[in-house]
């Protein structure tokens, strides 16, 4: 039934849902890749859309940014709609001049300072894993279509703007090991734990802020193909 943020009805929704942050990067998913998409949600312009790829239902739909608004629209995906696999598609910044812009990571763990965890259920801790079968359908994905792909830590950051008094991208890399940053996959599987679901994440690099390159706001809407593709091969496998 309908939640105060998304107007689906039951069964209108697939199984497995990608999720990028960016709702017009789901409506561009569903225009270029889904074969007879259904527009399920306009609710805040926080649009979803589901149809096929390659005869297997798939959804996609935005979660906008940050953990607080990846929780509600995760959350309810799961315990509303009986979704079982949500796989995150974002953007993230390099920590490292090793990883070049458009290059793809899959996160085998998200390090945070957030607190999501700990108001949302009372679970302590700084790290929060994605699921071990999903992570293994997106490797066996990408290297079906022959796309390198980086498993690695990731940061998953409440802030995106820093004052220069706090730790900064060499403390993340050296200190906590993770490559690169985003804003949302500590609180995805940590909601995904919570309530017996699985969730992953890919990232393709936007920027880097070791080297200072950069993508602009279109590239960032509509060019990021690869991973699109690999989520969109793991979900038919699922």
């Amino acid at each position: 039934m309908p939640t105060p943020h998304n107007t689906a009805q039951n069964g209108e929704i697939a199984k497995t849902v990608l999720m990028p942050g960016d709702p017009l990067r789901a409506k561009y998913i569903a225009e270029t890749y889904l074969e007879n998409p259904t527009q399920f949600n306009t609710v805040r312009n926080m649009f979803g859309y589901t149809g096929t790829y390659k005869g297997t239902q798939v959804s996609v739909m935005g979660s906008g940014m940050g953990m607080p608004s990846i929780g509600i629209y995760s959350y309810e995906l799961y315990n509303s709609y009986g979704v079982e696999n949500i796989i995150r598609i974002g953007s993230s910044g390099a920590y490292t001049d090793k990883l070049n812009l458009f290059d793809l990571v899959l996160a085998d763990s998200a390090w945070s300072e957030s607190t999501y965890a700990y108001v949302q259920s009372g679970v302590e801790g700084n790290t929060q894993l994605p699921s071990s079968l999903l992570n293994e359908k997106i490797e066996a994905a990408a290297k079906k279509i022959n796309q390198p792909l980086l498993t690695a830590k990731i940061h998953s950051s409440d802030v995106f703007y820093h004052e220069s008094n706090v730790p900064d991208h060499n403390h993340f890399y050296n200190e906590e090991g993770c490559v690169c940053v985003e804003m949302e996959s500590y609180a995805l599987f940590h909601n995904a734990k919570v309530l017996g679901k699985h969730a992953a994440c890919i990232l393709t690099i936007s920027d880097s802020l070791v080297t200072h390159a950069e993508t602009t706001a279109e590239e960032r809407q509509t060019s990021f193909n690869s991973m699109m593709e690999v989520a969109l091969e793991a979900a038919i496998s699922l």
